[in-house]
């Protein structure tokens, strides 16, 4: 597989010398999802994985219900970025217009351009139909093996990654974006496209967990979100509402379980004061 990464000449410091030389970045790029011909959304991302990321981000945004909802997908490049032109069918084409807005969100932000804060603060849907429960082995051997499945990570030291992380079978599926928002949707679209069900694994993310990937991930079905960075409050206060389990600052062995401690075993009587 070729990745979004260009080489670019660099004037490096290191131990007291200065030298010349090449280094691997990331591209970037905008990223517009048009519902029936109108642009609904501007996203900065890693021009890669984009029908995974059509569908994720439909899913996650709730402008779909499932995957059957959506007609086509066409990716259109138009030199400056790429266009995704998504048509829904009639009924959802009709439940999207009747709450169409606009937004354009850079990278790192999920909720730029949202018009009002019910919109920014939407309710979450209970995580239901899961009866995953994991043990302490299981959270760190999520964020080794995620870690071991970042290729344009280890080339450049500059992107996200999303996975999905099933007991006995490890972490099935990866995406990598610029974009943490982005790595999670185009990792929705994928498990949807492989059929796998939100219910079965954990959510594992190596970004801090901001009130947005509790929202994109319970839309996923997930109820668990795995953090090598730390929570939002607010992140904190949707997981506890929703019944997620939430663990973060997952260091080697070592991580804080913030919310749905009942999930995991970690062998040992929990204390909470």
């Amino acid at each position: 597989m070729k990745y979004p990464l260009t080489s670019t000449s660099r004037i490096a410091r290191r131990k007291g010398k200065t030298f010349t030389a090449e280094r691997m970045v990331p591209e970037e790029t905008p990223v517009a999802f048009s519902y029936a011909g109108t642009t609904h959304a501007v996203m900065m991302a890693s021009p890669a994985d984009f029908e995974d990321f059509a569908l994720g981000f439909s899913l996650t945004e709730g402008i779909i219900a499932a995957a059957d909802e959506v007609e086509s997908i066409i990716v259109q490049d138009q030199g400056a970025g790429i266009d995704i032109q998504i048509r829904l069918k009639d009924q959802a084409n009709t439940r999207f217009e009747a709450r169409r807005r606009r937004l354009a969100g850079p990278v790192g932000c999920g909720l730029c351009g949202i018009e009002s804060i019910e919109e920014a603060m939407r309710d979450v849907a209970p995580v239901e139909g899961s009866s995953l429960t994991l043990s302490a082995d299981d959270i760190v051997q999520a964020v080794k093996l995620l870690a071991r499945q970042q290729p344009m990570h280890a080339e450049t030291g500059a992107v996200h990654a999303a996975g999905f992380y099933v007991p006995g079978a490890g972490v099935i599926v990866v995406r990598e974006d610029v974009g943490r928002h982005n790595a999670l949707d185009k990792l929705s679209g994928a498990l949807n496209k492989m059929g796998v069900a939100g219910t079965s694994g954990a959510v594992v993310v190596t970004s801090r967990v901001s009130v947005e990937m509790v929202q994109k991930t319970a839309a996923i079905g997930a109820a668990f979100i795995i953090a090598v960075s730390a929570p939002t409050a607010l992140a904190i206060r949707t997981a506890q509402a929703c019944g997620m389990t939430l663990v973060a600052l997952v260091r080697g062995d070592e991580f804080d379980i913030f919310a749905g401690a009942d999930r995991v075993d970690t062998g040992v009587t929990q204390h909470v004061a």
